[in-house]
């Protein structure tokens, strides 16, 4: 994904394109880039010449799902998540497939469906199998203990989360090799999973994010605003309202840089409750 993350995230980010852009323009933008390889993809007959532009409509459908999620465009980033995962078939790329899978997950989850949300991501899980690299195993396994925690599944969640520190690589490279969108490591965990124990109100979440906000890189904007938002939640959980206020405050002032809808509706969501 071009400078994409990052839920929450591990995706990386866009904020730089974004600022210079707009939001709705850039999705705008990627819809144009997609029709152009649709077209290429349309008038390309033999397999050999088929296969690498599949792969690269799979990875900008991707990226162009999470930008229109990014801005409140659900429906759209659902036919994206489609899109993807209809090139990934014909790609006959499993990492791809399944990392699309996973991601559409996110737009079952701004519709209230989070029950649908962890089906979804466990059957991205089981498509994926063995076939993947283990950095893209931890991330589909981080991702399922978001899901579970905003499900209210705090076991499993915990479980997933186990699988995934199992899984990540010990290097400290951000992107998996054969798949520049997949963006982890073990600092992005961390954020990762300390965001997914504030979901679960575990009091351990607030030192963790607090230690996330310091060492993380100043120009993830869109990753430090999910960052807050989850703090502000792990302070709820301890009776905080005043440093929950703050967080939500300066997470509201950075979802305003970025164009995030998302974020900003989950500011909102909080806001009530301090």
């Amino acid at each position: 994904m071009i400078g994409l993350p990052a839920p929450n995230d591990g995706r990386g980010e866009f904020v730089v394109a974004i600022a210079a852009a707009g939001a709705a323009s850039l999705v705008d933008q990627m819809g144009s880039h997609l029709a152009a390889l649709q077209e290429v993809l349309t008038f390309a007959v033999l397999p050999d010449a088929r296969r690498p532009v599949a792969v690269a409509l799979a990875g900008a459908a991707t990226l162009a799902a999470w930008q229109a999620l990014d801005v409140g465009a659900a429906d759209r980033a659902w036919r994206h998540y489609e899109l993807a995962k209809t090139a990934a078939r014909d790609a006959d790329e499993i990492a791809y497939l399944a990392h699309a899978m996973a991601e559409q997950s996110y737009v079952l989850v701004e519709a209230g469906r989070h029950d649908l949300a962890v089906s979804l991501m466990r059957e991205a899980r089981r498509t994926a199998g063995s076939r993947i690299s283990s950095r893209l195993s931890a991330w589909l396994n981080a991702a399922e203990a978001e899901l579970c925690a905003l499900a209210g599944l705090s076991d499993d969640s915990r479980r997933a989360l186990d699988r995934a520190v199992a899984d990540l690589p010990p290097d400290s490279d951000d992107r998996d090799p054969g798949m520049v969108s997949i963006f982890l490591n073990r600092s992005h965990f961390d954020r990762w999973r300390g965001n997914t124990l504030a979901l679960l109100g575990d009091d351990e979440a607030v030192g963790d994010l607090y230690g996330v906000l310091e060492t993380m890189d100043p120009t993830f904007v869109r990753a430090r605003s999910g960052v807050l938002c989850h703090l502000a939640r792990a302070h709820l959980v301890r009776e905080e309202a005043d440093e929950a206020r703050s967080c939500l405050l300066a997470a509201r002032r950075l979802a305003g840089r970025t164009g995030s809808v998302r974020h900003r509706r989950r500011v909102e969501r909080l806001m009530p409750t301090v």
